[in-house]
């Protein structure tokens, strides 16, 4: 008996992998986060399929329905909004899962941050500026382990992702300046990235609360910031070693310059 857990990507239902709508299609059993996951890509599921809304569903409440349907010998689908392994809550899931017997397999999906860097056109990693990109959340009321504060986190002075985080722009701000962090820091926000909704707002770190609260941002919100988001990063003459004429790799041999 095995579940698939699937990442449903960012919003637009076309940025599913090809995996995963093939098992979305093929399902007899969807069971989704249905206030997050774009009802477009469910509408997808074959006819006849249990679609289950599972919003209002607790852990052990949605693990014991997807038993019930596998040992019904029933394909059951569990989709996730981005790809799963980041703030997708499915360690807790496939535990009382494996006590069951129950396999699992993940099939992965296009997370928020990489179609919010899409979508404000930005390359994370930066040859010479920054070559590390630091996923992580702001402290709310969940609290994060010791050694990953954000201010601790912000002195690596690298690209910096933050997800969940869109309430929290104050205790953002203070802690990236008490790092060291230049006001005038470039931050990329883009709220329900490639859903029809979507809102980008460039804007620097001094600015960061305020240019959201104009744009009404308080939810569903990834927040890019470092100087990889410049919106003049273009101009700046930043290049890898890569597609660099004189430098030898394995599928090409450099040439120097005559």
């Amino acid at each position: 008996m095995k579940i698939y857990i699937i990442g449903a990507g960012p919003g637009d239902p076309d940025l599913i992998t090809v995996k995963g709508l093939k098992l979305l299609e093929e399902a007899d059993v969807v069971m989704y986060a249905d206030s997050l996951v774009n009802e477009e890509l469910i509408q997808r599921s074959k006819s006849g399929a249990e679609i289950v809304k599972t919003a209002g569903m607790h852990l052990e409440e949605m693990v014991d329905y997807m038993v019930l349907r596998a040992q019904e010998g029933k394909k059951v689908v569990r989709v996730h909004t981005g790809d799963p392994a980041v703030y997708g809550a499915i360690m807790e899931q496939i535990a009382l899962l494996k006590k069951q017997n129950i396999e699992v397999e993940i099939i992965p999906g296009v997370s928020s941050v990489f179609a919010s860097a899409a979508r404000v056109g930005a390359e994370l990693t930066i040859p010479d500026l920054t070559q590390t990109v630091i996923l992580t959340r702001a402290e709310g009321r969940t609290p994060v382990p010791k050694y990953e504060k954000l201010r601790d986190l912000a002195s690596h002075q690298c690209t910096i992702a933050l997800f969940l985080s869109a309430t929290l722009t104050k205790k953002i701000i203070r802690e990236f300046i008490e790092a060291g962090w230049s006001e005038k820091t470039p931050v990329a926000v883009v709220y329900k990235a490639t859903w029809p909704d979507e809102k980008i707002v460039r804007t620097t770190l001094e600015n960061l609360d305020e240019d959201m609260q104009k744009n009404g941002i308080r939810k569903q919100a990834m927040i890019l910031a470092g100087w990889a988001l410049g919106e003049d990063i273009h101009d700046k003459d930043y290049r890898s070693k890569l597609y660099d004429k004189e430098f030898t790799h394995g599928f090409r041999k450099g040439a120097l310059e005559k």
